[in-house]
């Protein structure tokens, strides 16, 4: 088998620094005897290449990404530069154009993390997020009509497809069916009569595929609610882009820091690369000081493994970031620690061994 190739985008901020300890971390983790199985491509897109081109992605960016089995994305944004230039340049028009439609967000509580829940034991918070990932609330569908004025107006359209949703669904009872076999629905068909009523219905007739898996559905308002009040209910939970978005926000801090959230934008036919990419963003406050967490990259670059069929390499990352969350002696600031972050991934390094 050739090397994998594997486009790495560390972007702005402190995307870079932990994008670095994660391509470290899976070189020591996937090393064979002829070295490592992939081959990195470092592109050098971020905000500052923005700045210089007026381009978040250069003209053939799009068909240099094709060409690679994989991406590894840190983050962009920077505060002199509007947000919605940044992601609306790179990260959603790549889910777009690659049909990246199943976003995942697992969320696990960690021996060893403190959780700002009490009473909440290592292993029982738990759950997978499947987020619609090419539509829905983000679909860039819309306009601003007498800019400027005192009337003026902005549109934003959700689009909703039944393909679009019955695909998600698909995937997130698939998921669930390898693991604890329950999948809720996140709704707001009271408030939505047309785009939820219509994804309510799409549940029920995708549910009704899957007999052995326990389904149910919720408000996203009662979501948000028991995501805090009783987390461990949760398994695989199915979502709407922003939905899915807001809520796993919320499932990170649950189980201890954003610096723990990892993601994977996947294409499930693989005609097109899937990206992964901690949530956390560029967070331009700490960026060069050395002290961002880099665990949430590292775990996405399990999932990357993963994803890659290197599963044995994928669980040997997983099992030394719960190694060495456990241990605590090598935990970042956001989790009560004072480690730098490349020491968090030595860390993680030796735990491999």
């Amino acid at each position: 088998m050739g090397k994998f190739r594997v486009a790495v985008i560390g972007g702005d901020g402190i995307g870079p620094e932990v994008i670095e300890e994660a391509v470290r971390v899976a070189d020591a983790a996937a090393r064979k005897k002829d070295g490592s199985p992939i081959e990195w491509n470092r592109l050098p897109w971020s905000t500052a290449f923005y700045k210089k081109t007026g381009r978040m992605v250069p003209e053939d960016g799009w068909d240099t990404l094709k060409e690679h089995d994989a991406i590894l994305f840190g983050a962009v944004g920077s505060p002199d530069v509007p947000d919605h230039i940044t992601v609306q340049g790179i990260i959603l028009p790549m889910r777009r154009m690659f049909d990246q439609y199943v976003n995942y967000r697992p969320a696990y509580l960690f021996d060893g993390v403190p959780c700002p829940l009490k009473d909440k034991a290592p292993g029982s918070i738990d759950m997978l997020v499947y987020r619609e990932n090419t539509e829905g609330e983000y679909a860039p569908v819309g306009g601003r009509l007498y800019p400027g004025t005192p009337h003026e107006v902005a549109l934003q359209t959700a689009v909703f497809t039944r393909r679009g949703t019955e695909r998600i669904m698909r995937a997130g009872f698939e998921a669930a069916r390898k693991r604890r076999k329950k999948v809720t629905s996140i709704t707001k068909s009271n408030a939505l009569p047309f785009s939820m009523v219509m994804w309510d219905e799409v549940f029920h007739e995708v549910r009704a595929e899957y007999p052995d898996v326990q389904a149910n559905s919720l408000l996203v308002d009662a979501a948000a609610m028991d995501f805090v009040r009783k987390p461990e209910s949760f398994d695989v939970v199915v979502a709407s882009n922003l939905f899915g978005d807001i809520l796993t926000d919320l499932s990170a801090i649950v189980t201890g820091s954003m610096g723990l959230a990892a993601s994977a934008n996947i294409n499930p036919e693989r005609e097109f690369p899937s990206m992964f990419e901690p949530v956390h963003g560029s967070a331009p406050d700490i960026a060069g000081k050395g002290i961002a967490n880099p665990l949430a990259a590292i775990l996405s670059v399990g999932l990357l493994l993963d994803h890659l069929g290197l599963e044995k390499p994928a669980k040997h990352i997983r099992s030394a970031v719960a190694k060495v969350l456990k241990e605590g002696s090598a935990m970042p600031p956001d989790l009560g620690g004072k480690a730098k972050t490349k020491d968090v991934g030595d860390a993680v390094v030796a735990a491999l061994s």
